[in-house]
């Protein structure tokens, strides 16, 4: 990766070969007290130090890029909970957290996810809906991020609002899009391709193009591949843990890490620089996957 316009933080990292990121937060969280349905973000201010335990449990696992808990923590996602106005704050009580735990072991990018509000009805401006998403990441950047993740987008308008508001702050931006619609699962919800996601993300300005969540791995290294074919950029790559199943009220997801990471050697073939997991992955499922990369 000597693309001299790469960013630099991306340069180093890269330079090791595929980097191993976290995994899932929101069913960690849950496993620490998190009730469902409770905002996953206020924790930062409520309870940091259980938020922290996540964070330094993947940097034990050898996660070398570890994201924040700052999903859903754009204004229009914490209006449900009445926190809107704390937005900033717990954007960046997020990042101070993730860089506790990651010492100088880890680079922390800041996690934005979807506003949860559709611009093609109508529910939000453009302008609003940028400005939500540079509320977030200015926050990230004056608390010391190394990155931001623009993560599980549906609507390609969306995400490139997202990616323009991290783009701002200076910091490397990696921006993913989730593929779980269609007959071969291989279109978002708005029917965009891999091919089409990373052009539209390479234009919109990203250093980084990837798809996170949505399905189980298996389809995964298809997604990457298209998405490789279509850019010079990395890819990054999260896939879930399979498919989850409830068992008495109880989301389960029944793939081993060592499943999972079986999967790895297809990734990188498919071009994966960034490999890491999403929805119902562990640090044990990470731990999986640095291992069966050699322990790079």
């Amino acid at each position: 990766m000597g693309d001299p316009a790469l960013h630099e933080t991306l340069e180093e990292l890269l330079a090791g070969g595929t980097v191993v990121t976290d995994g899932a937060w929101g069913t960690q969280l849950q496993a620490r007290g998190l009730a469902p349905g409770a905002c996953p973000d206020a924790w930062n201010l409520e309870r940091p130090e259980q938020v922290e335990a996540v964070a330094r449990a993947y940097v034990d696992a050898g996660s070398r890029v570890i994201l924040t808990n700052t999903f859903g923590a754009n204004r229009f996602v914490l209006s449900r909970f009445g926190l809107e106005e704390k937005a900033g704050e717990l954007n960046g009580a997020g990042v101070e957290i993730s860089k506790r735990a990651a010492g100088d072991r880890a680079r922390v990018f800041g996690s934005i996810g979807p506003s949860g509000v559709m611009l093609m009805m109508g529910e939000v401006e453009p302008e609003e809906l940028q400005a939500a998403f540079a509320e977030q990441a200015d926050a990230m950047a004056d608390a010391g991020a190394d990155g931001i993740v623009v993560e599980t987008m549906a609507d390609p308008a969306e995400a490139k609002l997202a990616v323009a508001a991290a783009r701002a702050t200076d910091l490397p931006v990696v921006a993913c899009m989730t593929f779980d619609t269609g007959p071969n699962l291989d279109r978002t919800m708005m029917g965009t391709t891999p091919e089409q996601a990373a052009r539209l993300l390479t234009q919109a300005g990203a250093d980084v193009v990837g798809s996170n969540c949505g399905q189980g791995i298996a389809r995964f290294a298809e997604i990457c591949a298209r998405l490789s074919s279509a850019t010079d950029l990395p890819v990054w790559i999260k896939a879930n843990a399979g498919l989850p199943e409830l068992v008495d009220g109880q989301t389960i997801y029944r793939q081993t890490p060592e499943e999972f990471a079986a999967r790895v050697p297809a990734l990188i073939e498919a071009g994966a620089s960034f490999i890491g997991g999403c929805c119902g992955t562990t640090p044990e499922f990470i731990a999986a996957v640095r291992a069966k990369l050699g322990g790079a």
